[in-house]
């Protein structure tokens, strides 16, 4: 299953959270395959290894045609990355938003599971352009990280709003799950964004919220997820719960030992 990682607003955890689930999922015994879908290569740059040349990149499936599996790298303790490069910015402008190229993504994914199906994580640019929606097109579920300041409702309602025009233009409703991130329960507001989530939409926000935590925000200095920075920290243990929700919830179809 492919879960894409979005948010219109900067600073939310958006890379960190698709960097701890992805370590989630092999500690779990499951092998994921990251991409990195923002020119800003955040997500490849705490990988160490990366290349930088673009047709190294996944500039390089939509500019030279090249298939996904030609791109991937090993990533150890963690899968595989496709890593993202700068030259992606040029994809709005290059190739338009025509049916073609919105759905590139997803059909490179289908391809590629037929030989090897696993899970998939796409780590989105914080704008909708071309690159976001074929994150979106191609995702069977959205995780929204959100995290817990007052500005943050007002991009959940962006995203919502998002949602709403391109769900008639695919013909389904994308499943979306809103995570409360940077969430610390000393301060009044984290709990008063979490209750203005839940009236507004409900079941879609999940149960666990990812708390302020100095390993999290720590490991991708380091180079590393917070399992391999600090497996006993509380932002370790809140991103397996995190996978675990996810896999109740049904929007990860895996098993988890």
């Amino acid at each position: 299953m492919r879960i894409a990682i979005f948010n219109q607003k900067g600073g939310v955890g958006k890379t960190t959270t698709t960097l701890n689930l992805g370590a989630a999922l092999r500690r779990s015994g499951n092998t994921p395959l990251m991409l990195d879908l923002d020119p800003q290569g955040h997500l490849s740059s705490i990988h160490g290894q990366a290349p930088l040349e673009a047709n190294r990149s996944l500039f390089a499936f939509y500019q030279d045609l090249r298939s996904l599996h030609e791109l991937e790298l090993p990533w150890e303790h963690i899968g595989h990355l496709i890593p993202a490069h700068q030259q992606l910015i040029k994809v709005d402008s290059i190739f338009g938003k025509g049916p073609a190229i919105l759905n590139k993504l997803r059909h490179g994914l289908e391809e590629l599971e037929t030989t090897n199906p696993r899970p998939t994580l796409i780590d989105c640019c914080p704008y909708i352009g071309v690159l976001a929606l074929n994150a979106i097109f191609a995702c069977d579920c959205l995780l929204i990280p959100i995290s817990t300041d007052y500005l943050s409702l007002q991009a959940a309602e962006h995203i919502t709003r998002t949602l709403q025009v391109l769900e008639p233009v695919l013909k389904r409703r994308v499943e979306r799950r809103y995570l409360l991130t940077r969430f610390d329960r000393r301060r009044r507001m984290s709990d008063d964004v979490r209750n203005k989530l839940r009236d507004r939409y409900g079941d879609d926000v999940l149960d666990i919220v990812i708390s302020e935590n100095v390993s999290v925000a720590e490991s991708p200095s380091l180079n590393c997820d917070v399992y391999r920075h600090n497996a006993s920290s509380s932002g370790a243990h809140d991103h397996t719960s995190l996978l675990k929700e996810l896999v109740e919830r049904g929007d990860l179809n895996i098993t988890l030992r």
